[in-house]
């Protein structure tokens, strides 16, 4: 008669009483602790216009590759459609950039705005213009996005903000002012402007400090000092939102104004409080 060796019976039993313990269903979660090293994933809201009507924006953008979170139609009475969840990334930024971030489709909301975009025209590239029931709508929804999502006033740009080397949209005809006078995008005070500009009619600015200040807005730019393609693409796209009577590219003492004051901030004078005069009885 063969007989087992005790060790192998032991290993046996041992093996048998495991399997009859059934996994845990649901992972042990405790939620009593949040790390102070956190913040928002959803730092910006980035601006298209569909360069299509409403139906083929639909198709484009919820049967292929590319997406929004939201698209803005063009009908009578302008409503969104809302194609991709807020807590899902949607695929609009492309190759894209602005200050230390890179790839912005997994950091922003992207919304479409059903919009033919341009023609070319024998005067030359024609943008249509963006009806005012459509803005009031977009406004709306910012003010929602910023509220809740903690959006900072610098954070709200065109697609041609974050890719000035192969982006035109929203373009110059996008009222960039009306965003900044219901107090959602930071907007350069006209008098301050308007103050700087003679100076720099005088003494205009070489180009690296052009591209240093255009890189301080958030741009990515070129410093090499040249008044290359590739900088002129994105003085162009700076005047759309700026100055959209010239965008050429030129780099000229009002857009140098217009940097100038947009990256110094009036520094804030603390009040110091008026001690009242005693009454003359008093004294």
């Amino acid at each position: 008669m063969k007989i087992v060796p005790l060790l192998a019976i032991a290993m046996a039993a041992a093996l048998t009483g495991c399997a009859t313990v059934p996994p845990p269903a649901q992972p042990r979660l405790d939620h009593t602790l949040s790390a102070r090293g956190q913040s928002e994933r959803i730092k910006y809201v980035i601006l298209h216009y569909t360069v299509s009507d409403l139906p083929r924006s639909i198709k484009t953008l919820s049967t292929g590759d590319v997406s929004a979170h939201y698209l803005l139609t063009d009908t009578e009475q302008p409503f969104f459609y809302t194609l991709v969840d807020e807590a899902r990334q949607s695929n609009h930024a492309g190759i894209s950039s602005w200050k230390i971030y890179n790839q912005l489709n997994s950091a922003s909301i992207g919304i479409e705005i059903v919009n033919p975009g341009f023609k070319e025209t024998e005067q030359g590239r024609v943008y249509a213009p963006f009806p005012q029931a459509q803005i009031d709508q977009l406004i709306v929804l910012l003010k929602d996005i910023v509220k809740r999502r903690n959006i900072a006033p610098g954070n709200i740009l065109g697609h041609n903000d974050i890719a000035p080397q192969r982006k035109q949209d929203p373009g110059p005809l996008f009222p960039w002012k009306q965003l900044a006078d219901a107090g959602l995008i930071t907007w350069p005070e006209a008098s301050r402007v308007l103050a700087r500009v003679p100076g720099f009619m005088e003494q205009l600015p070489d180009l690296p400090w052009f591209q240093r200040k255009l890189a301080e807005v958030g741009y990515a730019v070129p410093q090499n000092g040249e008044l290359d393609q590739a900088t002129r693409n994105v003085i162009s796209v700076f005047q759309t939102k700026y100055r959209p009577s010239q965008y050429d590219g030129t780099p000229d003492a009002e857009t140098a104004a217009l940097l100038d004051v947009l990256t110094s901030p009036v520094p804030v004078v603390p009040s110091v409080p008026i001690t009242p005069a005693a009454p003359p009885e008093a004294r």
